[in-house]
């Protein structure tokens, strides 16, 4: 069976995190993903860690590049070389979608802008992702996902009462725009399918995660809540019998909380009560009863635990994909499924690793050209 999206074609400009998650979905679900990166101008996500056995100066070690990459084929240009835009826009005119996910105004001083991309290709889809979008009163504004968390509010709602902001372990405006940036790009194309006519799609990672956050906030108290809810009670995460072991549970249905105090055999409802009585019980024990007895729990896992999941194994979330340098190695997949349009999930791409098969063999050019271009630097 063929996947949903079989036949889409991606120049995917894009590097380290919000671009190349977007076009992860996209190459897992069958669209051709050509990756434009260059050893000249290294993606960041390349150098991210773990790296495979601790290969740092290997360009095709890193797990993190790995795991946001799948499926995809990898060309090498120098965009810094007129010669590597002349053959990037060769690649713009195959494509339906180009995505990118630079500075502003990086796209504009290196030649392929909106305007050139739609000489090159008048129904052509462009479609960028920054921190703050390419509009408006913010545009230009510089930074990475971290940056979108602090304007975004995330980090004021975050860390305990009476402490200060703290910012989220992660970039997370890095994996929600890009959740925002494909649902916009399949829109796009049905827009182009309908009229002929192509767009510039533009994302922006803090209104991305104000979307996602902003109905917190009517509800927000002056200070920090930690884990407690306005509306759910008991809500909040316990200890339970073991070193460091945590239960998340949540008292919404109704007649869950007089359950939880039946389970546990309290005596009165409070954080301190619920805490002393769990740290006495197995986590996986306790969850099947509380879950049984009406009451939403779950185990707080580690990144082991998410990782050994059997659960998420069960639902095919991690699948096993051979990668020359990491071996044998766990990806995450889409999490849902199609039936009639199934996902595949493929390697990530060594550094050029397709250059001959999409220059020669999709673009048509000369073999003894790409070497010559490869020799001088154009194409590395």
């Amino acid at each position: 069976m063929s996947g949903a999206l079989d036949g889409l074609k991606i120049a995917d400009f894009s590097w380290v995190g919000a671009g190349p998650r977007a076009t992860k979905d996209l190459a897992d679900n069958g669209a051709l993903v050509v990756k434009i990166e260059s050893a000249k101008r290294l993606d960041l996500g390349r150098m991210s860690p773990p790296f495979a056995r601790g290969e740092r100066k290997n360009h095709d070690a890193s797990a993190f590049f790995a795991q946001t990459n799948t499926s995809k084929k990898s060309v090498t240009i120098n965009l810094s070389d007129p010669r590597g835009i002349e053959v990037a826009k060769k690649l713009v005119a195959w494509a339906d979608v180009v995505v990118e996910n630079f500075g502003p105004g990086f796209m504009d001083r290196i030649g392929l802008s909106w305007e050139v991309l739609q000489e090159v290709k008048p129904d052509i889809i462009l479609a960028s992702v920054s921190v703050a979008g390419k509009t408006g009163p913010m545009a230009g504004f510089r930074g990475y996902g971290n940056a979108a968390a602090a304007m975004s509010g995330h980090a004021d709602m975050t860390g305990w009462p009476g402490s200060e902001p703290h910012m989220p372990p992660l970039a997370y405006g890095d994996v929600v725009a890009p959740m925002m940036l494909t649902a916009a790009i399949l829109s796009a194309l049905e827009h182009r399918d309908r009229t002929g006519k192509g767009c510039h799609v533009d994302v922006s990672q803090i209104e991305a995660m104000v979307h996602v956050a902003g109905d917190l906030f009517a509800e927000m108290p002056a200070d920090k809540p930690a884990n407690h809810d306005p509306l759910i009670a008991p809500h909040g995460v316990f200890p339970v019998a073991g070193e460091d072991a945590w239960i998340a549970i949540a008292c919404e249905a109704r007649g869950s909380a007089e359950a939880l105090v039946s389970e546990l055999g309290l005596d009165e409802i409070s954080d301190e009560a619920i805490a002393a009585a769990t740290r006495l019980r197995d986590g996986k024990d306790l969850v099947q009863a509380l879950c049984d007895a009406g009451v939403a729990a779950a185990m707080v896992l580690d990144g082991k635990g998410v990782s050994e999941s059997a659960d998420l194994a069960a639902a095919s979330h991690f699948v096993i994909v051979d990668h020359p340098v990491l071996g044998r190695a766990h990806m995450p997949a889409p999490p849902y499924q199609l039936p009639l349009t199934p996902w595949h999930v493929g390697p990530a791409p060594c550094l050029g690793e397709h250059n001959r098969e999409i220059f020669v063999d999709t673009l048509g050019m000369a073999a003894e050209d790409l070497a010559a271009l490869q020799e001088e630097g154009v194409l590395a």
